[in-house]
């Protein structure tokens, strides 16, 4: 027997088909009334036959949506689909009324084990945004529409649900007709596997009727109506099926979100306003007097001025302009139109904020304790309840306390996820202390991590167990020096004790083999910050210093060699290694075999401050960190200087070496405030580059000195305007710095003074004297 039109009244015409928009609340309304109205013996929902199973998970009260049916194969995780649910789904919608009433209810769609072997990369499970063509657009340009989106908020949406339409199935016989005529003319649509997975429909379709006859409701995407409709033969739908591949899959119900559920998230089958959708479909009655105190409450919540007023007249707004513009009902854009006149003052700013809280949403469902889930997630989810830190939708801000067992925990575990690239959390800048006892960190949960996690299943089943797994592996594969000092660092971070013996054999092992000095410059900061972690967390850090401290001698001997001949991008690399290691050396002060280690470090800096075959940055940076630590004088620093930019120095070297001592973030600016005898050399050697050569170099001054404040720079350019003045450091032998006049200009000085004393009320000299 033939499936009976969508919308026929009698019961033996053939199954019900109900052809709908995936996530669209009027289809939702639609469905559940024809539901209602044929009270069908079984229902069949397009979805992956494996998921049959967890249906009755649907009707827990603990399931709340947006949820999605997640598939991934047993022995590849990262292969995985999504079929997500909303409360506005017509698919949720038959689920759930099916569960209510005792009927049974199934998924009817290829099998995510032939779908998932398909597909060359996870994708999600729904399919209108994979079709070659978008069907709602056709439809919509043909009725005279430029937005699809208007065209079905009018159709369907804002349908009236009383007057003269009597038949709960007829919308759904008009939506067959439409995509049948699309069927004709386009095909497939561009997407030749839907051939494979109709014919999937119509096997389980036909399955389904000899069990419970034809009196059964067929909730699917309105595209494959027609061919569910078609008359074919058994053996031809077999014959698509034969030979395509297969492979082990694993299915649950995983929390989703409404941003996730957004077009603009990837999702193929995705809505533009989920959040908006969502309104409409349990707003019992007046949506947009209800939408419009949504938004006045969330803007209120911001500081904004808004009041009852504004809602009133923001309501009669909108509706004056669907009427003005034809609509049937008011609509998101009128909605949208109208706050943002009324609410908003016109401004587009805060009405991005009811777009991305309101119109989309954050809302993060959730999936009862019974859902079938990988042993890892289970300890996961266990951990995240003891340490009162579940999963948000919305960003969140943590700052963590590790003098606190609690925050010390929390901690451990979002490195231990990181470590697994399970990336719930990831490190931000703190507001507050920058000590090694507080962390920064930005949370939001996707529901793609989930995937993440189930990938990760394979290195073990807690999430302590599979970090330590995962952190011995990489450290046995680790091709480089860098790459395991990382590793020791993210060990100690995620406090992996037992795969600290493992790491620490891997770095010694290519520390001793390792000739590259740059590697082991690099290496050594994360080392040295290693050890200040091992001291926070409690961890035995014996044997890292140990390590740490044979790399940072070897560096001593290596650097100064390493920093000749280099070119410009070179040169800048090897100025941060230098100040990567100065502040390693700086923290291994208190490690075994440290002895003597600083005196060995200062005397490399003076060879690379003094030998002029060393790149000018690093030179620079050198002679700059020898001041700081008061290992040079003064006029060390002051004869280094002068060197540098002697008239024999090349205008373009000279530069970089000034880039060196006072560029970057190292306070140069500060220094030269406070020290007019280098502001002098400085301002000498400006004053002397010749023309033609001083654009050469300009890009790099620009360069240097655009890092300082902005105060910094004012008060640089009043010292060299003015002068040093009276009590000032002058140059060499009493005279004044170079580039600076004599003293005060006194000519100057007494042209202001009759304004001053104007300004302060005192009488001239010559008034005085009559006075007197």
């Amino acid at each position: 027997m033939t499936p009976r039109a969508p919308g026929a009244a009698a019961p033996s015409g053939g199954p019900l088909l109900l052809g709908v928009r995936h996530h669209g609340p009027g289809s939702a309304r639609a469905v559940l009334a024809a539901l209602e109205a044929a009270r069908p013996r079984a229902v069949l929902v397009e979805g992956p036959p494996e998921g049959d199973a967890l249906l009755p998970l649907a009707a827990d009260g603990r399931m709340r949506p947006p949820v999605a049916l997640l598939a991934h194969a047993v022995d590849d995780p990262g292969r995985a689909a999504f079929w997500p649910m909303a409360e506005f789904s017509p698919e949720w919608v038959a689920i759930r009324w099916a569960l209510a009433h005792a009927v049974p209810v199934r998924f009817v769609d290829l099998p995510a084990a032939n779908s998932l072997a398909m597909r060359e990369r996870p994708e999600d499970g729904q399919d209108d945004g994979d079709l070659g063509i978008d069907p709602i657009g056709i439809l919509a340009g043909t009725a005279g529409y430029d937005d699809p989106e208007r065209w079905w908020e009018d159709v369907v949406e804002h349908r009236s649900q009383a007057g003269a339409r009597t038949d709960a199935c007829a919308p759904f016989a008009a939506l067959a007709e439409a995509m049948t005529a699309l069927r004709e003319a386009y095909g497939d649509g561009g997407h030749p596997q839907d051939a494979v997975r109709e014919a999937c429909m119509r096997l389980r379709l036909r399955s389904a009727r000899k069990e419970f006859g034809d009196d059964i409701a067929v909730v699917c995407g309105a595209w494959h109506v027609p061919a569910l409709a078609a008359r074919t033969t058994v053996a031809a739908d077999r014959s698509l099926l034969r030979g395509i591949p297969r492979i082990r899959t694993e299915l649950t119900w995983v929390p989703w979100t409404h941003r996730r559920l957004a077009r603009r998230s990837g999702y193929g089958a995705g809505i533009e306003s989920p959040g908006w959708y969502g309104h409409l479909f349990g707003s019992p009655d007046r949506p947009v007097e209800r939408w419009m105190t949504r938004v006045a409450g969330l803007l209120r919540g911001e500081d904004m001025p808004v009041s009852s007023a504004h809602v009133i007249e923001a309501v009669r707004l909108a509706g004056t302009l669907a009427a003005l513009r034809g609509r049937p009902a008011v609509g998101l854009a009128e909605a949208t139109d109208a706050v943002r006149a009324v609410m908003c003052g016109g401004s587009d700013v805060p009405l991005a904020l009811v777009h991305d809280r309101l119109v989309v949403g954050e809302i993060l469902g959730e999936v009862p304790d019974g859902a079938p889930a990988v042993p890892l997630q289970r300890d996961l989810t266990r951990q995240q309840r003891s340490l009162r830190l579940g999963p948000e939708a919305e960003p969140r801000d943590l700052e963590l306390d590790l003098r606190k067992d609690n925050d010390a925990a929390r901690s451990r575990l979002l490195h231990r996820l990181r470590l697994l690239d399970v990336s719930w959390g990831t490190p931000a800048a703190g507001r507050g202390s920058t000590g090694t006892f507080r962390e920064s960190w930005r949370l939001r949960w996707e529901p793609e991590l989930l995937v993440r996690v189930a990938e990760a299943g394979v290195w073990g089943t807690t999430v302590l167990g599979a970090a330590t797994a995962r952190a011995e592996s990489d450290a046995v594969s680790a091709s480089s020096l860098a790459e395991v000092t990382t590793l020791a660092e993210q060990c100690l971070l995620a406090g992996l004790p037992e795969a600290l013996p493992v790491v620490m054999r891997a770095l010694a092992d290519r520390a001793a083999l390792d000739a590259d000095v740059g590697h082991l410059a690099d290496a050594l900061p994360a080392l040295a910050r290693s050890m200040r972690y091992g001291d926070v967390r409690s961890t035995g850090t014996t044997a890292l210093g140990e390590v740490a401290v044979g790399l940072a001698r070897r560096v001593c001997v290596g650097l100064p060699p390493a920093c000749t001949g280099l070119d410009a991008e070179s040169a800048d690399l090897a100025r941060r290694r230098l100040d990567g290691v100065h502040g390693a050396i700086g923290l291994l002060g208190d490690a075994v075999g440290a002895d003597g280690l600083t005196e060995r470090w200062t005397g490399t800096l003076r060879r690379l401050a003094s030998r002029d075959t060393v790149a000018p940055p690093v030179r620079g940076r050198a002679t700059r960190v020898l001041l700081d630590e008061g290992r040079a004088t003064e006029e060390e620093a002051a004869r280094l200087m002068a060197l540098a930019l002697s008239p024999g120095a090349p205008p373009a070297e000279a530069a970089a070496w000034i880039e060196g001592f006072v560029g970057g973030a190292s306070g140069g600016g500060m220094l030269l405030v406070h020290d007019t005898r280098l502001l002098g050399l400085v301002d000498a050697w400006l004053t002397g580059i010749p023309a033609e050569t001083f654009t050469g170099v300009l890009p790099l001054l620009r360069r240097t000195f655009a890092s300082y404040e902005p105060g910094v720079r004012r008060t640089l350019g009043e010292l060299v305007r003015r002068g040093p003045g009276p009590g000032r450091a002058a140059g060499e032998g009493g005279t004044p710095a170079p580039g600076f006049g004599e003293g005060l200009d006194e000519e100057r000085a007494d042209a202001v003074t009759p304004v001053v004393r104007l300004l302060l009320g005192l009488p001239a000299p010559e008034e005085r004297a009559v006075a007197g």
